[in-house]
């Protein structure tokens, strides 16, 4: 009965997309990423954010690595602003008015994209993700922030079949 159940949802789905590789499009079985363009002060975080796209997205897609030239689909995108120190928690003691955790936020701009017929797979603007810090653990919310960042993009590529 399931396996029924299974074989009948497969063909009932769109035309060119299946279930394997995390709800990509059948055809797309390798991906490049691309360095996102930065256009903050802060020099590290399009390294950063590169790192941790090739470390994540494509093993939780189920799509190999391949050079931009010969892949089927290509991550690019811009990080449009990274806002550090916000306070977010203060010390107990009434007397010193010292944070004690911050937040930070980075914004983006994220598109993947068929290569083979040059449609967008999955888009989206202004993607947002935040990351708490202790006090002069910048790295450490950059860190959870790029985490989230990473999260979304397979979410919303999941999402499309």
């Amino acid at each position: 009965m399931l396996l029924a159940s299974l074989v009948g949802a497969a063909s009932c789905r769109p035309p060119g997309y299946g279930f394997a590789g995390g709800g990509l499009p059948g055809n797309i079985r390798t991906m490049a990423i691309r360095p996102f363009d930065n256009e903050t002060p802060t020099p590290e975080l399009q390294k950063e954010i590169f790192e941790a796209m090739r470390r994540e997205l494509q093993p939780r897609l189920g799509v190999r690595d391949a050079p931009e030239e010969r892949a089927d689909a290509i991550v690019r995108g811009v990080v449009r602003t990274y806002d550090v120190d916000v306070p977010v928690g203060y010390s107990a003691n009434p007397s010193q008015a010292i944070t004690s955790r911050r937040k930070l936020q980075i914004t983006l701009d994220v598109q993947i994209v068929d290569q083979t017929n040059g449609k967008t797979i999955w888009e989206k603007k202004g993607l947002r993700a935040e990351g708490e810090y202790a006090e002069r653990d910048e790295a450490g919310g950059r860190r959870e922030a790029i985490k989230r960042v990473v999260n979304d993009i397979v979410e919303g590529a999941q999402s499309q079949w």
